[in-house]
């Protein structure tokens, strides 16, 4: 199979580094073809502009958004790991999303419906947070983000969900408790 992670955190030292690299050691020891895109250290722009509207209506797509479209479309499963900040997603991922994910590659309209384009992909979802779990399920925020990325994103792009894993409370947890983390990523199926 082939996987497309699409990694969004600043910091290489940080935990969702991590959790990047021990899925790419575990998806490549199975014998996958797996492939990053890094969206910080890509300098991916991710600022929507009104010129790229202007590309799009005229059947031409800028070849940043499009590079990355072709990343989409030659892979299986798209791994999406990124923290949870302000309750959504790094502007970064926010903006790669807006671009990328376009009408007429991700989606269209027909008679007032939208439909999904990217109906042969699947979807994993990785989020740290800082935040406990206990405050992600009684105040709702953990239901909120996953209709909103798991249904309002990617479900209307046709793509199928197969995994939103959150990881909670990272900032304040002991490293034992964060190797823990990590060590059930061993036990997820990625297919």
């Amino acid at each position: 199979m082939k996987y497309l992670i699409i990694y969004t955190h600043p910091n290489p030292k940080s935990f969702n580094h991590a959790i990047k690299e021990k899925i790419e050691t575990k998806l490549k020891n199975e014998g996958n073809e797996v492939e990053i895109r890094d969206l910080y250290a890509l300098g991916f722009d991710p600022v929507l502009k009104g010129a790229d509207f202007v590309a799009f209506k005229a059947g031409k797509t800028p070849d940043d958004i499009k590079r990355e479209q072709d990343h989409i479309k030659s892979s299986d499963t798209i791994i999406f790991i990124h923290p949870i900040w302000w309750f959504g997603q790094p502007a970064t991922l926010k903006g790669y999303i807006d671009r990328v994910f376009s009408y007429g590659f991700a989606y269209i309209s027909d008679k007032g419906i939208l439909k999904g384009l990217l109906t042969d992909k699947k979807a994993v979802i990785i989020n740290t947070t800082g935040g406990t779990e206990d405050d992600y399920r009684n105040n709702g925020y953990k239901d909120a983000l996953a209709k909103t990325m798991d249904i309002g994103i990617f479900s209307l792009c046709g793509i199928k969900v197969i995994l939103h894993k959150f990881f909670h409370a990272v900032p304040a947890v002991s490293n034992d408790e964060r190797e823990k983390m990590l060590l059930e990523l061993d036990s997820i199926s990625f297919e």
